[in-house]
């Protein structure tokens, strides 16, 4: 029997009932149906399956738009052999059957936890996020494995022997609800995380878990709630219950907590979903009426951003045009952007921004790269300027051979201006057309140099 519970938000009387969102991306206060479930996993994938079938036709009845089910809604095996040996690709019938679902409700479906076969015998914990036409619009795989051993509460797990960790904090999805960032159960106990997330633009968390039922009863809400207050974010976390097996119990408590902290929806015991409509202006509302954001000081700790991990630093590079340059002398990734320091400096601070993907002309990047690039361009300007005690920038590209472009690879200059540097301000742009006359710098200095440009990165806001 499937249970369900429904409440509306309202608004917090001391918040403003309506802001303009500073950011330019949402013109529009942006409501939405969504539904957080709950369920009892066992090794049986087409009983959970039809669970999750029965759970997702529940919340199409109450008008849902997206469905969040929980860590390992597809199954929770009774030993290790079994988490091995019944998992599949994402390309298997499995996930078929979910971007089915998806389709025949037009319902975004957070498939919280699904077992992906991975390498040497092992999986993945992959969080896999579906739209309402059946295309999977992310994954991502759960960084924080839950390796944790308490024999005072019997609670012992090490989900390392099974699950291979992921290596990457995926960007906040675009959905009828705003930007949902993706993370997984034991995730939630890392605010860094969190603030990681939110610094790249999510509205929404979640946190589908299987939480046991020791540390799901002293922890599970205060984390969520906690998450939801920092980040002034709405957290929505889908949740296992129950006995699955003689050696594993969840605490359940599906919940969907808003920015100001409260629980709006929580599902009672068994198997059920909780529905609410969602306004995201509240997101917004109560960053304005309690601005910690602009308080923080960055200036004394790091503003939290995903970061890159070079393999090596003395061979590894990126292609640039019929060019290469070494990860060692990037100071700053995003995530079609990088930020390096230049050969041959027409100033000095002079460096140059690009794309990822090698593309000749501006023309042929796409929108997703064209914002990246100008918004990298923006805080590149920033901190080139202060380090160099400069108060203007000439920011440019060559674009076409006509223009002087000699490397085959679409490039912004950067260079900090100071009184004087040239006899007249226009020849900027003749050093940058004789580039090939400028003083060669050495490898040395370059890479000394995107070491501590790297480093105000990671410790200045912008």
């Amino acid at each position: 029997m499937i249970r369900s519970v429904k409440r509306l938000l309202l608004p917090c009387p001391c918040l403003h009932e309506f802001v303009i969102r500073r950011n330019s991306r949402m013109s529009a206060i942006h409501k939405c149906v969504v539904a957080v479930c709950q369920m009892t996993s066992g090794n049986d994938k087409d009983r959970n399956l039809q669970t999750c079938r029965d759970l997702i036709m529940d919340a199409h009845r109450q008008h849902a738009k997206i469905v969040f089910l929980p860590e390992a809604c597809d199954y929770i095996g009774d030993n290790k052999d079994d988490v091995a040996g019944l998992a599949e690709p994402l390309d298997g019938p499995l996930m078929t059957s979910y971007q089915e679902l998806a389709r025949k409700y037009s319902m975004w479906l957070s498939l919280g936890g699904i077992h992906e076969k991975a390498k040497e015998g092992k999986v993945s914990n992959s969080h896999v996020l579906i739209d309402d036409e059946g295309n999977i619009k992310a994954v991502y795989r759960k960084i924080h494995l839950f390796d944790v051993d308490i024999p005072e509460s019997g609670v012992s797990l090490k989900e390392s022997n099974y699950v291979t960790p992921g290596e990457e904090i995926v960007d906040p999805v675009e959905t009828p609800l705003g930007k949902i960032g993706l993370g997984i159960c034991y995730d939630v106990r890392f605010p860094e995380f969190s603030f990681t997330l939110a610094n790249m633009g999510a509205d929404v968390l979640t946190y589908p878990s299987a939480f046991t039922y020791t540390t799901g009863a002293a922890h599970w809400e205060l984390l969520l709630r906690a998450r939801a207050v920092e980040t002034q974010t709405f957290v929505i976390a889908a949740a296992q219950t129950g006995a699955h097996n003689k050696k594993r119990s969840s605490w359940g408590h599906a919940m969907i907590v808003d920015p100001w902290g409260t629980v709006i929806a929580q599902c009672p015991e068994g198997t059920g979903c909780a529905v609410a409509e969602l306004n995201l202006a509240q997101v917004s509302s109560t960053r304005t009426s309690m601005p910690v954001r602009n308080h923080r000081r960055n200036d004394l700790y790091p503003r939290l951003e995903p970061h890159w991990k070079p393999v090596d630093h003395d061979r590894d590079v990126y292609q640039f045009g019929q060019s290469t340059v070494k990860y060692n002398q990037v100071f700053l990734r995003t995530k079609f952007t990088i930020a390096f320091t230049n050969k041959r400096c027409a100033v000095p601070g002079h460096v140059l921004v690009s794309p990822i993907r090698c593309v000749k002309r501006y023309s042929e990047l796409d929108v997703h790269e064209i914002k990246d690039l100008w918004l990298t361009v923006q805080r590149v300007q920033k901190v080139i300027e202060a380090v160099n005690n400069a108060e203007a920038s000439t920011i440019t590209i060559q674009d076409g051979a006509d223009a002087g472009q000699t490397i085959q690879h679409v490039h912004v200059h950067i260079l900090p201006r100071r009184p004087g540097d040239f006899a007249r301000n226009d020849d900027v742009y003749v050093a940058l057309e004789k580039k090939d006359s400028l003083e060669c710098r050495s490898e040395k200095e370059m890479v000394e140099e995107a070491q501590a440009l790297r480093l105000l990165f990671d410790t200045m806001y912008h």
